[in-house]
């Protein structure tokens, strides 16, 4: 897979992904138009939506309707070292949510590629032509 990354005006920054564009800017505080939301912002969008997809999927598959559920991420800022030092991600289920598959939407969620590709990250490698 590849993607290309290009600029506009002021700190826009994009990808085009196949025929989609993703869309970034910073906030208006940082300097940015605050048009898009930021490319770090969009990392973390990504853990949520990767784990959300899982627990969808797992939901279409048994027809559990997902109308009601939620996932709630938070995240911890360590000030020392200026990261993210732990998400919580708090699955809200409906009240007749089936029992007996709450452990199961948890395993779920484990099974976010994103969240996997966290914790074992890939190597970079940055060059110029």
């Amino acid at each position: 897979m590849e993607l290309e990354v290009f600029f506009e005006e002021n700190l826009k920054v994009n990808a085009r992904i196949g025929d989609q564009i993703v869309k970034t800017d910073q906030p208006v505080r940082a300097g940015g138009d605050g048009s898009a939301p930021a490319p770090f912002d969009l990392f973390l969008a990504s853990l949520g939506t990767c784990a959300g997809i899982y627990v969808k999927g797992f939901c279409q598959q048994r027809g559990i309707p997902t109308d009601n559920i939620k996932i709630i991420q938070k995240h911890h800022w360590n000030p020392l070292t200026r990261l993210i030092d732990r998400i919580d991600m708090k699955v809200e289920l409906p009240d007749d949510f089936p029992e007996k598959y709450k452990p199961i939407v948890i395993k779920a969620v484990d099974q976010c590629a994103v969240k996997k590709h966290l914790a074992n990250p890939p190597q970079f490698s940055v060059s110029t032509t």
